[in-house]
């Protein structure tokens, strides 16, 4: 039975507020290994094949595998404790990776933001489901997901701010970004109250019973593939776009590239992570399908000027096609994310986000990256840093194509399987 008055007892959008600061914090501090890369390499004399690991598959390792195990917690225990805790946990190691001296300590600390941050997102999407009706779901996690380019937003500018005075270096970016997050978790702490759960009176299921209710759902997995497959590719972009724009245009200022991409990701990127999930719950009124053709429509605008961007010549059409990427690809986080909710029951609804995470974080946030840095490394030899970047560029072409298959198939699902759901008691 669903109850109305946890919306109630505390206000909803205040404690959306400051969950979305939270998603900002958690990546700030996963992006920012990327964003400071030409420095780490710089300074640390790594090899593409290490700096992809650092990106990839370190921090996603422990990040996929302890998911699981939380969000069951999570469905049974104070989620607002375990977004602390975590919270502290990711924005503690990650000021600790500023102080390092070898390469193992710095995968090390990679790990432990990992395991941070698996803490963060289902129990806030869980959270999320329990404070806002169904069909304002996909605009709620939306406005959640604006923590993403906020984030990044905040990971470039406080980079270009700490190095444009010429004393502060890399080190000293990563402790300057990691500490707040410990401050933002002491007030989440102490100012939002455990929300009541929407099911009342129902045992939780056991986690078997559990993940079984939503993976045997055909949309389910058809959301899950298109959000891998296609961030598969847009993670091994943002872990390397610094890398590509400092290779290709050698005497570009980084502080200022470092503005213009957090100036991006703050504006532009924000307002297609919000644009998503606003179109997706109006056009999905009419028809459901909407929730998963939307992502489709948008990759077909965004990718082919992703692939225009990395063989111009020049800066500012490189910059502006990796913008419509950016701003196409933040319209599913929204309707993908509410239908992983949606497609699930009530009393699993963490356990729905983490078992998607668990698929998208090990195929995507861990092979992304990494798959770049490998097949870089392997044929710099040949091709020179630059041409086997970009030779790794033009091979994510592939995941974005199956992406959009995902996508449109998923449309033609999607109304059959939620009929289904709606009808059972």
């Amino acid at each position: 039975m669903s109850h109305t008055h946890p919306a109630r007892a505390q206000k909803p959008y205040y404690v959306l507020l400051l969950l979305t600061l939270v998603y900002a914090f958690n990546f700030v501090d996963r992006q920012i290994i990327g964003i400071l890369s030409p420095l780490i390499k710089a300074d640390m004399s790594l090899t593409d094949a290490q700096l992809g690991y650092l990106k990839g598959i370190y921090f996603a390792m422990l990040y996929t595998l302890t998911g699981i195990p939380i969000a069951w917690l999570a469905d049974r225990t104070n989620r607002v404790n375990i977004i602390a805790v975590s919270l502290t946990m990711w924005s503690g190691f990650t000021a600790l990776s500023g102080i390092v001296t070898q390469y193992w300590q710095l995968a090390l600390c990679r790990l432990g933001v990992g395991i941070g941050e698996a803490g963060g997102t289902p129990p806030a999407h869980s959270i999320i489901a329990d404070l806002f009706p169904a069909d304002r779901r996909a605009t709620a996690i939306a406005l959640y997901s604006l923590g993403i380019p906020l984030g990044i937003m905040l990971a470039y500018l406080a980079s270009a701010f700490m190095l444009s005075g010429g004393e502060a270096n890399w080190r000293s970016v990563m402790i300057a970004v990691g500490l707040p997050g410990v401050l933002l978790a002491i007030v989440l702490r102490l100012t939002v109250k455990e929300p009541v759960r929407q099911v009342s009176g129902t045992k939780p299921l056991s986690m078997v019973a559990g993940i079984k209710s939503f993976i045997s759902i055909p949309s389910w997995w058809g959301m899950v593939m298109g959000i891998t497959l296609s961030s598969f590719a847009n993670y091994a972009i943002t872990g390397w776009q610094m890398d590509f724009f400092v290779r290709r245009f050698s005497d570009v200022d980084i502080v200022e590239l470092l503005v213009i991409f957090g100036v991006i990701n703050g504006t532009l990127y924000g307002l297609g992570v919000w644009a998503g999930g606003v179109l997706a719950d109006k056009w999905g009124q009419q028809y459901k399908g909407a929730y998963a053709l939307l992502p489709a429509i948008a990759l077909c605008i965004g990718v082919p000027a992703f692939f225009v961007a990395i063989h111009t010549e020049h800066l500012y059409s490189a910059i502006a096609g990796f913008t419509l990427l950016l701003v196409t690809s933040g319209t599913y986080f929204g309707p993908c994310f509410a239908m992983v909710q949606s497609l699930a029951p009530a009393q699993c609804r963490a356990m729905s986000t983490a078992v998607c995470f668990f698929v998208l974080n090990l195929i995507a946030l861990g092979g992304g990256p990494t798959f770049v840095g490998l097949v870089s490394e392997a044929n710099i030899a040949e091709l020179g840093e630059m041409g086997a970047l970009l030779l790794s560029f033009n091979y994510l072409a592939a995941p974005f194509v199956l992406s959009i298959i995902a996508f449109v198939w998923t449309a033609f699902r999607l109304e059959k399987d939620l009929d289904a759901l709606a009808s059972v008691p």
